[in-house]
This record gives C-alpha cells, sequence and structure tokens, in this order.
C-alpha cells in the first residue's frame, strides 16, 4: 500500500486546501485516469490528465460553482477487435475536482493524449487585504509613513 505526505501542498498551495485533503482521502483508491495536480504560480494551478485512447471530441470539461468535471465517452466502435493483450484502457471515466474559493478554469488543451488545463485564483478586491487608517480621539487620522519619516529625522 502506498501513502502519501500531502503535508507541502497544505504549506505551499493557496485554494486548494479542500482538494488536498480529497486528495489524501482517494490516495488509497486508485484512480483512473491518472492525473497530476500542479503549482505553477502562488495563484496559478495545472491540472494535467493521462488519457491515452481518447480523442479530443470524447472529452467534455464542465464547470459549476465550485466543482470541475472531466467526463470522456469513448464512441462505440461498429468493428470487433480481436485482443491478444489489452493494456491500454479505453473505459468511459468521470473525474471531479472540488475547487476553492475564486478558483476559476482559465484554458484546456488536449495534446498527444495529455488534457492540460490551467487554472487560476482571482480574489475580488473586496476579499483582498487593506490597510485601515487608525483615528485619533478627535477623529483625524494621520498619515502613518509622514509621521514615522518624521521621527527618523
Amino acid at each position: 500500500m502506498r501513502t502519501f505526505d500531502l503535508t507541502p501542498l497544505y504549506r505551499s498551495a493557496i485554494g486548494f486546501d479542500r482538494l488536498a485533503s480529497l486528495l489524501e482521502q482517494r490516495a488509497e483508491a486508485p484512480s483512473y485516469p491518472p492525473y497530476n495536480i500542479e503549482l505553477v504560480s502562488e495563484d496559478q494551478y495545472r491540472i494535467v490528465m493521462a488519457l491515452a485512447g481518447f480523442s479530443r471530441d470524447e472529452v467534455e470539461i464542465v464547470t459549476e460553482r465550485d466543482t470541475l468535471a472531466v467526463t470522456g465517452r469513448k464512441r462505440k466502435d461498429d468493428t470487433q477487435k480481436t485482443f491478444l493483450h489489452r493494456g491500454i484502457a479505453a473505459r468511459d471515466f468521470e473525474q471531479r475536482f472540488q475547487l476553492a474559493n475564486h478558483v476559476k478554469v482559465t484554458t484546456a488543451s488536449f495534446d498527444n493524449g495529455m488534457l492540460t488545463i490551467e487554472l487560476v485564483r482571482e480574489v475580488p478586491e473586496a476579499f483582498k487585504p487593506r490597510k485601515i487608517q487608525i483615528a485619533d480621539g478627535n477623529g483625524n487620522t494621520h498619515n502613518v509613513e509622514a509621521l514615522e519619516q518624521r521621527q527618523a529625522a
């Protein structure tokens, strides 16, 4: 049995805390298709899925609220094939990812059997931290930087 330590992901990934928890829960069960989740920069992420045997038009990506769903549906082949060994899984799949707040899919590309989904965390200005001026007893606010410069001089 394999165990994965996702502690570094918790420390460095912003916006994927819930996703890391879900990955930890799923680590025991094999998943199909295989995928990687990469931290590109502080607010950019990438999901890369290996989809051997699928074409671009057999894969669908849907986002709804905080869920990203990637679905693959193989077209039925009318020709009967006799396999001596079948090692390439060509079964239908649906993979769901729970997205953190303000994480959005920006682009998706499919090249040589690899699906790449780019995500970005865009925090609205209303949710970003802002500095609050502190007023004195008379309700006057003072420019803190100007006060510090006068004290240093």
